[in-house]
């Protein structure tokens, strides 16, 4: 079965063709899609969608890029809304220091309200995370909670061990595809096959394929091909580490020091 672990489906672009681009979708070997919600104003709509097809799993939060638009009465009513629909994750959420402008500890407190819920909820996590690895990092273990999946992972080596040890998976999708993404590649080809778990982001992120379009979750099959590629019958010789068991959020801030540091986010 392949799954679409990272999917916009309910956003507008999808308006005039939403149920084509599910046959296609089906046609070409994705069974199912998990739909993370960006502010709260777009819940009750990706709620409805999802209620419409068994395999289309909703994951609701509040994501950092959108944080204009986030509310403080927002916090409760995700927590509300986590008892009332018992979703399988909660997301998008994290951190985003690529975009400036963005005001970095609203974004801070946000992060870990969000972490606290999850955790309270025991539910995974589904992240964003950009130019704040080691911020996240540090978020994650002062607030453990049960895994999840950093979307869209462009980190390094280090940064992959580490989640990996605090029980998540990483996200990889259409920058496989692009040669160019050599980094991206090398480490998609080191890593243990149970860290990876595959995505499209669409509408945004596409293939090499379908350059300058509209990404869709159709696309899904090329960035396997493109690990497979990658991957080969190479064996890397890097099990899984065991995993922590969480305990209880803390107001630390302590960072656990690594041996590596990557050069890029």
């Amino acid at each position: 079965m392949v799954i679409d672990t990272h999917c916009h489906l309910d956003c507008p672009e999808f308006d005039p063709d939403r149920a084509a681009v599910l046959v296609r979708t089906r046609a070409a070997g994705v069974a199912q899609l998990v739909i993370p919600a960006i502010h709260r104003a777009g819940w009750p709509g990706l709620l409805a969608l999802c209620a419409t097809d068994a395999d289309l799993h909703p994951a609701l939060g509040l994501h950092p890029v959108y944080l204009d638009q986030h509310r403080d009465a927002d916090l409760p009513a995700l927590e509300r809304a986590i008892a009332d629909q018992r979703p399988p994750a909660i997301g998008e959420i994290g951190l985003d220091y690529f975009v400036r402008e963005l005001d970095r500890d609203r974004q801070q407190a946000l992060f870990e309200a969000q972490l606290a819920i999850a955790r309270s909820a025991d539910l995974p996590v589904l992240l964003h995370v950009r130019k704040a690895h080691e911020q996240v990092l540090a978020a994650l273990k002062r607030c453990p909670v049960r895994g999840g999946i950093a979307h869209a992972f462009s980190g390094g080596i280090a940064e992959a061990r580490r989640y990996l040890d605090l029980g998540f998976a990483l996200g990889f999708g259409g920058m496989l595809t692009f040669e160019r993404s050599t980094k991206l590649r090398a480490l998609a080809a080191a890593l243990p096959p149970d860290a990876i778990v595959l995505e499209t982001d669409a509408p945004d992120l596409t293939v090499a394929a379908h350059r300058g379009e509209r990404n869709s979750p159709e696309y899904l099959p090329d960035v396997l091909a493109a690990l497979a590629q990658v991957r080969g019958s190479r064996r890397t010789g890097w099990p899984p580490r065991p995993r922590p068991m969480p305990g209880p959020c803390s107001d630390s801030r302590r960072r656990r020091p690594i041996s590596q540091e990557s050069t890029h986010d």
